[in-house]
Protein backbone atom coordinates (compact mmCIF):
# COMPACT_ATOMS: atom_id res chain seq x y z
CA UNK A 1 0.00 0.00 0.00
CA UNK A 2 1.20 3.62 -0.70
CA UNK A 3 1.11 6.26 1.57
CA UNK A 4 -1.14 8.83 1.68
CA UNK A 5 -1.92 12.55 3.30
CA UNK A 6 -5.99 12.33 3.77
CA UNK A 7 -5.09 13.74 7.91
CA UNK A 8 -1.79 15.47 8.58
CA UNK A 9 -1.01 13.14 11.13
CA UNK A 10 -0.87 10.58 8.35
CA UNK A 11 3.04 12.45 8.84
CA UNK A 12 5.21 12.23 12.18
CA UNK A 13 6.60 15.33 12.50
CA UNK A 14 9.89 14.28 11.37
CA UNK A 15 8.49 13.53 7.74
CA UNK A 16 6.50 16.89 7.56
CA UNK A 17 10.63 18.69 8.02
CA UNK A 18 11.23 16.04 5.71
CA UNK A 19 8.62 17.65 3.27
CA UNK A 20 9.74 21.35 4.39
CA UNK A 21 13.55 20.50 3.40
CA UNK A 22 12.54 19.32 0.08
CA UNK A 23 10.28 22.27 -0.28
CA UNK A 24 13.62 24.29 0.55
CA UNK A 25 15.12 22.76 -2.73
CA UNK A 26 12.07 23.88 -4.58
CA UNK A 27 12.69 27.38 -3.85
CA UNK A 28 16.11 27.57 -3.81
CA UNK A 29 16.05 26.32 -7.19
CA UNK A 30 17.62 22.95 -6.59
CA UNK A 31 15.21 20.86 -7.54
CA UNK A 32 13.20 22.24 -10.51
CA UNK A 33 14.58 19.37 -12.49
CA UNK A 34 12.17 17.19 -14.11
CA UNK A 35 11.78 14.73 -11.40
CA UNK A 36 8.31 14.02 -12.21
CA UNK A 37 8.88 13.07 -15.66
CA UNK A 38 6.61 10.50 -17.17
CA UNK A 39 4.39 10.58 -14.07
CA UNK A 40 0.57 11.05 -14.35
CA UNK A 41 -1.75 12.23 -11.73
CA UNK A 42 -5.85 12.72 -11.99
CA UNK A 43 -7.10 15.39 -10.15
CA UNK A 44 -11.03 16.06 -9.00
CA UNK A 45 -11.63 19.32 -8.65
CA UNK A 46 -14.76 21.77 -8.76
CA UNK A 47 -14.80 24.67 -10.78
CA UNK A 48 -14.77 27.21 -7.73
CA UNK A 49 -11.55 25.96 -6.41
CA UNK A 50 -8.69 28.76 -7.69
CA UNK A 51 -5.50 28.70 -5.30
CA UNK A 52 -5.33 24.54 -4.51
CA UNK A 53 -5.82 23.94 -7.78
CA UNK A 54 -3.76 26.23 -9.72
CA UNK A 55 -0.73 25.44 -7.17
CA UNK A 56 -1.01 21.91 -8.08
CA UNK A 57 -1.54 22.02 -11.77
CA UNK A 58 1.27 24.11 -12.37
CA UNK A 59 3.67 22.60 -9.88
CA UNK A 60 3.13 19.19 -11.62
CA UNK A 61 3.97 20.52 -15.12
CA UNK A 62 6.75 22.89 -13.57
CA UNK A 63 8.28 19.29 -13.08
CA UNK A 64 7.46 17.52 -16.07
CA UNK A 65 4.62 15.52 -14.94
CA UNK A 66 0.59 15.61 -16.41
CA UNK A 67 -2.50 15.85 -14.83
CA UNK A 68 -6.03 14.95 -15.78
CA UNK A 69 -8.89 17.07 -14.48
CA UNK A 70 -12.25 15.72 -13.25
CA UNK A 71 -15.23 17.13 -11.25
CA UNK A 72 -15.43 15.69 -7.75
CA UNK A 73 -19.58 14.72 -8.75
CA UNK A 74 -17.76 11.95 -11.12
CA UNK A 75 -17.26 10.36 -8.09
CA UNK A 76 -21.05 10.24 -6.79
CA UNK A 77 -22.04 7.38 -8.59
CA UNK A 78 -23.14 3.59 -8.50
CA UNK A 79 -19.77 2.65 -9.56
CA UNK A 80 -17.59 1.55 -6.07
CA UNK A 81 -14.83 3.32 -5.62
CA UNK A 82 -12.75 0.40 -5.33
CA UNK A 83 -13.57 -0.57 -8.81
CA UNK A 84 -12.91 2.93 -10.24
CA UNK A 85 -9.44 3.22 -8.17
CA UNK A 86 -8.80 -0.59 -9.70
CA UNK A 87 -9.10 0.98 -13.28
CA UNK A 88 -7.05 4.35 -12.54
CA UNK A 89 -3.78 2.38 -11.11
CA UNK A 90 -3.51 1.11 -14.50
CA UNK A 91 -2.44 4.24 -16.07
CA UNK A 92 -1.90 7.13 -13.35
CA UNK A 93 0.75 7.24 -10.45
CA UNK A 94 -1.21 9.34 -7.75
CA UNK A 95 -4.64 11.23 -7.57
CA UNK A 96 -5.50 14.35 -6.00
CA UNK A 97 -8.85 14.64 -4.49
CA UNK A 98 -11.26 17.43 -3.28
CA UNK A 99 -14.27 16.37 -2.54
CA UNK A 100 -16.70 17.40 0.75
CA UNK A 101 -16.65 14.13 2.02
CA UNK A 102 -14.00 12.65 3.94
CA UNK A 103 -15.23 9.51 4.11
CA UNK A 104 -15.35 9.25 0.01
CA UNK A 105 -11.18 10.02 -0.03
CA UNK A 106 -10.56 7.48 3.01
CA UNK A 107 -12.18 4.96 0.77
CA UNK A 108 -10.22 5.93 -2.10
CA UNK A 109 -6.94 5.85 -0.34
CA UNK A 110 -7.96 2.58 1.78
CA UNK A 111 -8.39 0.48 -1.62
CA UNK A 112 -5.59 2.23 -3.59
CA UNK A 113 -2.25 1.18 -4.54
CA UNK A 114 -0.97 5.08 -5.38
CA UNK A 115 -0.69 7.24 -3.28
CA UNK A 116 -3.90 10.07 -2.32
CA UNK A 117 -3.85 13.52 -1.29
CA UNK A 118 -6.95 15.19 0.30
CA UNK A 119 -6.86 18.62 -1.66
CA UNK A 120 -9.76 19.59 1.40
CA UNK A 121 -12.97 17.93 2.57
CA UNK A 122 -15.89 19.19 5.12
CA UNK A 123 -13.57 17.89 7.96
CA UNK A 124 -10.30 19.00 7.12
CA UNK A 125 -7.75 20.71 4.44
CA UNK A 126 -3.84 19.12 5.50
CA UNK A 127 -2.28 20.80 2.49
CA UNK A 128 -3.42 24.52 3.78
CA UNK A 129 -1.87 23.45 6.83
CA UNK A 130 1.22 22.25 6.19
CA UNK A 131 2.32 25.39 3.42
CA UNK A 132 1.12 27.79 6.72
CA UNK A 133 3.53 26.06 8.68
CA UNK A 134 6.01 26.07 6.52
CA UNK A 135 5.65 29.60 5.93
CA UNK A 136 5.67 30.12 9.48
CA UNK A 137 9.01 28.03 9.81
CA UNK A 138 10.65 31.02 7.74
CA UNK A 139 9.27 33.87 9.98
CA UNK A 140 10.00 32.22 13.49
CA UNK A 141 12.67 29.88 14.40
CA UNK A 142 11.03 27.76 16.29
CA UNK A 143 7.10 27.65 16.05
CA UNK A 144 6.77 25.06 19.02
CA UNK A 145 6.94 28.23 20.91
CA UNK A 146 4.63 30.42 19.70
CA UNK A 147 0.78 30.88 20.43
CA UNK A 148 -1.53 30.51 17.81
CA UNK A 149 -4.97 31.66 17.88
CA UNK A 150 -7.67 30.42 15.83
CA UNK A 151 -10.99 32.39 15.80
CA UNK A 152 -13.68 30.63 14.03
CA UNK A 153 -16.21 27.89 14.20
CA UNK A 154 -15.71 24.32 14.58
CA UNK A 155 -14.84 22.87 10.85
CA UNK A 156 -12.22 21.69 8.05
CA UNK A 157 -9.62 24.70 9.18
CA UNK A 158 -9.94 24.63 13.02
CA UNK A 159 -10.00 20.91 12.66
CA UNK A 160 -6.54 21.02 10.83
CA UNK A 161 -5.21 23.50 13.42
CA UNK A 162 -6.04 21.57 15.93
CA UNK A 163 -4.54 18.63 14.35
CA UNK A 164 -1.19 20.40 13.10
CA UNK A 165 -0.86 21.77 17.12
CA UNK A 166 -1.13 18.49 18.60
CA UNK A 167 1.61 17.18 15.79
CA UNK A 168 3.83 19.57 16.08
CA UNK A 169 3.83 20.90 19.81
CA UNK A 170 2.16 23.99 19.33
CA UNK A 171 -0.21 26.01 22.03
CA UNK A 172 -3.67 26.62 20.17
CA UNK A 173 -6.73 28.43 21.61
CA UNK A 174 -9.52 29.22 20.33
CA UNK A 175 -11.95 32.27 19.84
CA UNK A 176 -15.77 31.91 19.13
CA UNK A 177 -19.56 32.42 20.67
CA UNK A 178 -21.34 29.38 22.49
CA UNK A 179 -21.78 26.21 20.32
CA UNK A 180 -18.90 26.73 17.73
CA UNK A 181 -16.24 24.99 20.12
CA UNK A 182 -12.82 22.62 18.76
CA UNK A 183 -13.24 19.80 20.86
CA UNK A 184 -10.34 19.65 23.96
CA UNK A 185 -9.38 23.23 22.91
CA UNK A 186 -9.20 25.90 25.26
CA UNK A 187 -11.85 28.24 24.13
CA UNK A 188 -12.52 32.40 24.96
CA UNK A 189 -15.06 34.30 23.98
CA UNK A 190 -13.69 37.67 24.38
CA UNK A 191 -11.88 38.62 21.47
CA UNK A 192 -9.72 41.51 23.31
CA UNK A 193 -8.98 38.83 25.63
CA UNK A 194 -8.44 35.66 23.40
CA UNK A 195 -5.72 38.46 21.31
CA UNK A 196 -3.70 39.36 24.18
CA UNK A 197 -0.23 37.26 24.30
CA UNK A 198 -0.60 35.50 21.34
CA UNK A 199 1.71 35.36 18.20
CA UNK A 200 -0.46 34.14 15.18
CA UNK A 201 -4.16 34.99 14.86
CA UNK A 202 -5.85 32.63 12.47
CA UNK A 203 -8.94 32.67 11.20
CA UNK A 204 -11.64 31.04 8.96
CA UNK A 205 -14.65 32.35 6.90
CA UNK A 206 -17.80 32.76 8.95
CA UNK A 207 -20.33 30.37 7.46
CA UNK A 208 -23.93 31.95 6.67
CA UNK A 209 -25.87 29.83 9.54
CA UNK A 210 -23.60 31.30 12.03
CA UNK A 211 -23.02 35.02 11.08
CA UNK A 212 -25.17 36.49 13.43
CA UNK A 213 -23.82 34.62 16.25
CA UNK A 214 -20.29 35.92 15.08
CA UNK A 215 -21.22 39.58 14.96
CA UNK A 216 -18.42 41.14 17.39
CA UNK A 217 -15.67 38.72 16.41
CA UNK A 218 -14.12 40.30 13.44
CA UNK A 219 -10.54 40.83 13.79
CA UNK A 220 -9.46 44.62 13.51
CA UNK A 221 -6.52 46.35 13.30
CA UNK A 222 -6.84 47.61 16.84
CA UNK A 223 -7.21 44.03 17.69
CA UNK A 224 -4.42 43.42 16.49
CA UNK A 225 -2.46 45.41 18.25
CA UNK A 226 -2.90 43.57 21.49
CA UNK A 227 -0.73 40.46 20.05
CA UNK A 228 2.46 40.21 21.09
CA UNK A 229 5.13 42.13 19.04
CA UNK A 230 5.97 40.62 15.66
CA UNK A 231 2.59 39.02 15.72
CA UNK A 232 0.97 37.91 12.02
CA UNK A 233 -2.89 37.77 10.98
CA UNK A 234 -3.21 34.42 8.73
CA UNK A 235 -6.94 34.37 7.15
CA UNK A 236 -7.83 31.19 5.65
CA UNK A 237 -8.82 31.77 1.96
CA UNK A 238 -11.41 32.80 0.85
CA UNK A 239 -11.61 35.69 3.44
CA UNK A 240 -14.04 38.31 3.50
CA UNK A 241 -13.24 41.87 4.38
CA UNK A 242 -16.32 43.48 6.81
CA UNK A 243 -16.80 39.62 7.74
CA UNK A 244 -14.03 37.80 9.77
CA UNK A 245 -11.68 40.49 9.12
CA UNK A 246 -11.56 44.21 8.87
CA UNK A 247 -10.46 45.95 5.54
CA UNK A 248 -7.69 47.76 7.98
CA UNK A 249 -6.16 44.79 9.37
CA UNK A 250 -5.99 43.48 5.71
CA UNK A 251 -4.34 46.45 4.64
CA UNK A 252 -1.54 46.79 7.53
CA UNK A 253 1.45 45.00 7.56
CA UNK A 254 0.06 42.33 10.23
CA UNK A 255 -1.05 40.74 7.33
CA UNK A 256 0.84 37.91 5.63
CA UNK A 257 -1.62 36.21 3.41
CA UNK A 258 -0.75 36.93 0.11
CA UNK A 259 2.74 35.82 0.83
CA UNK A 260 1.82 32.54 2.90
CA UNK A 261 -0.11 31.33 0.24
CA UNK A 262 2.93 31.76 -2.03
CA UNK A 263 4.75 28.80 -0.79
CA UNK A 264 1.76 26.42 -1.48
CA UNK A 265 3.25 25.40 -5.36
CA UNK A 266 6.60 24.45 -3.83
CA UNK A 267 5.18 22.79 -0.78
CA UNK A 268 2.38 20.73 -2.55
CA UNK A 269 5.03 19.88 -5.21
CA UNK A 270 7.34 18.65 -1.96
CA UNK A 271 4.54 16.57 -0.93
CA UNK A 272 3.96 14.85 -4.26
CA UNK A 273 7.70 14.34 -4.40
CA UNK A 274 7.60 12.52 -0.95
CA UNK A 275 5.19 10.29 -2.33
CA UNK A 276 5.89 9.47 -5.48
CA UNK A 277 9.98 9.58 -5.34
CA UNK A 278 11.64 9.85 -1.56
CA UNK A 279 9.22 7.49 0.12
CA UNK A 280 9.72 4.80 -2.06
Amino acid sequence: MSKNLIYINDFSKEEINEIFRITDNFTEGAGQKKILEGKTVVLFFPESSIRTRVTFEKGIADLGGKTVLFPPSALDKKEKIQDVMGYLENWVDAVIVRHSDIEVVKSMAECAKIPVVNAMTSENHPCEIITDLYSLSKLYKDIETKKFLFVGAKGNIGNSWKAASELMGFELEQCCPAGYELDNVKVHTNIDEAISGKDIICTDSIPDRAKKDFKGYQITLKHMKKANSGAVLNPCPPFYRGEEVSEDVINSDYFVGYGFKKALLPVQQAILCYLLVNNK
